[in-house]
């Protein structure tokens, strides 16, 4: 009944853009910070991107600051990661995380490619 699920994934070429979406159902997401978090094959877990639970501060990798941009809309239930200018070694999955000091879900990713 709660669960995360992410979107937006696909191909695209360097230079490209991207839009993922995170929508929450069973649950509202208005208590939880959101992450977002990537694997690429044989890499470790990083993390992208998070936004606090009221929205008012984010952060970045240093990886993506300038070109991702993380944001949140509460009458939709859904957090989103714009991805613009991107690069091969951007190429993973991606997941979506909602945490609270009790609580901690993971959407199943969405598989991100970027290649010429």
């Amino acid at each position: 009944q709660l669960q995360l699920v992410e979107s937006g994934g696909g191909l695209v070429q360097p230079g490209g853009s991207l839009r993922l979406s995170c929508a929450a159902s069973g649950f509202t997401l208005d208590y939880y910070a959101i992450g977002w978090f990537r694997q690429a094959p044989g890499k470790e877990r990083e993390g992208v991107s998070c936004i606090s639970r009221t929205g008012d501060s984010t952060d970045y990798a240093d990886s993506v600051k300038g070109r991702f941009t993380i944001s949140r809309d509460y009458a939709k239930n859904t957090v989103y990661l714009q991805m613009n200018s991107l690069k091969p070694q951007d190429t993973a999955v991606y997941y979506c995380n909602a945490r609270t000091a009790v609580h901690d879900y993971w959407g199943r990713g969405t598989q991100v490619t970027v290649s010429s």
